[in-house]
């Protein structure tokens, strides 16, 4: 991420630099332009006058012949200097181009650094809190459980208890995918690419949620095509298992949830759309934020979450090169658009 950023950074520093350096040069070089052009004109005007001017009769013959004829600047030699004075301001701008390379990159760098640190921080705060929160979470969920299994509890404390195991598995939850997500922020995270089967990995990501569909009667119609690419399978399989999940949950009952995929210019496109309430346009560029459910087409449901999905799975196809767009229109349903790179730039097993 860091390392995007520092890059985006640099160019512009680069840009910047260069756009000075360019609009002086050319001044520069419209200014001696111009210079040498008006002593060109300066100097034929002079020899023209000295020319129209009567020689005295008094002047013998032979010296007349050896007077100096009129000197004229050599057009070729005047086109031949501003050629040298391009090259000279191109060598110039080339050299300030690398050198303003290396600066940038350098001082990006600098800037970069404390946001950096910062972000780590946070994350391995995120990390150490979640692992901390996991024993107790699980010995609580562990005497609740126990507790539970006592067959002379009263039907109000069985509920209590229900209740305060279902509120338990939200935290266990809660926990899990904030150590997920700093893990798939982290840039030398546990990623392995190989080559896999995208319909191996979809048909095994819609097995994961085929309960979920089936208990909100929402059918699946799959046209997934048998292509191969490379990617991490397990952290893809949990990717489009979050999108699958997602769709599902905010789907309204008896409807169906499409599948299709297909090719384009080194890349493959899955595209996964619902019948569900959509989403409103102005929340649409924060869905991958962390913690965010849209306020028109989520919280007037009954859907349990935190907002943390859909950041999770943004990070693996981020991590797999990848891009998410999405199309929507409130009550016609929504569309999610993943491309991913049918090659990685990384070692392949």
């Amino acid at each position: 991420m860091f390392t995007t950023a520092r890059l985006k950074l640099t160019a512009w520093y680069l840009l910047i630099i260069m756009l000075v350096s360019i609009s002086f040069s050319v001044a520069m070089y419209r200014i001696l332009t111009s210079e040498l052009n008006r002593v060109e004109h300066l100097q034929r005007l002079r020899q023209e006058r000295q020319l129209s001017l009567p020689l005295p009769n008094d002047i013998p013959s032979e010296f007349r012949q050896r007077l100096p004829r009129a000197f004229l600047l050599d057009p070729e030699l005047i086109e031949e200097t501003k050629n040298r004075l391009k090259m000279i301001l191109l060598l110039i701008n080339g050299g300030i181009f690398g050198m303003s390379s290396l600066a940038g990159y350098f001082l990006a760098g600098r800037t970069l650094r404390p946001i950096k640190n910062m972000v780590d921080e946070q994350n391995r705060f995120i990390t150490d809190a979640s692992h901390e929160l996991r024993t107790p979470i699980t010995s609580l969920k562990t005497e609740i459980e126990v507790n539970l299994r006592d067959k002379k509890l009263k039907k109000e404390t069985k509920n209590i208890l229900e209740s305060n195991l279902e509120e338990v598995n939200n935290l266990q939850s809660l926990s899990d995918n904030l150590i997920k997500l700093t893990q798939y922020q982290k840039t030398n995270g546990n990623i392995v690419f190989e080559n896999v089967s995208l319909k191996e990995i979809i048909d095994e990501a819609c097995r994961k949620v085929a309960n979920l569909a089936k208990h909100r009667k929402i059918s699946t119609h799959i046209k997934i095509k048998n292509i191969y690419l490379q990617a991490d399978r397990q952290s893809l399989t949990e990717a489009f298992v979050i999108f699958f999940d997602n769709a599902i949950k905010y789907s309204r009952k008896n409807t169906s949830i499409t599948l299709i995929s297909y090719t384009t210019d080194h890349s493959i496109v899955v595209d996964i759309k619902d019948e569900g309430m959509g989403i409103d346009k102005d929340d649409i560029p924060h869905l991958f934020d962390r913690f965010f459910r849209a306020d028109k087409s989520r919280a007037k449901t009954d859907v349990e979450g935190f907002g943390l999905g859909l950041s999770i799975a943004k990070q693996i196809i981020d991590r797999h090169n990848g891009t998410i767009s999405v199309e929507s229109e409130i009550n016609k349903g929504a569309t999610f658009s993943i491309h991913l790179p049918v090659k990685q730039p990384h070692k392949i097993i």
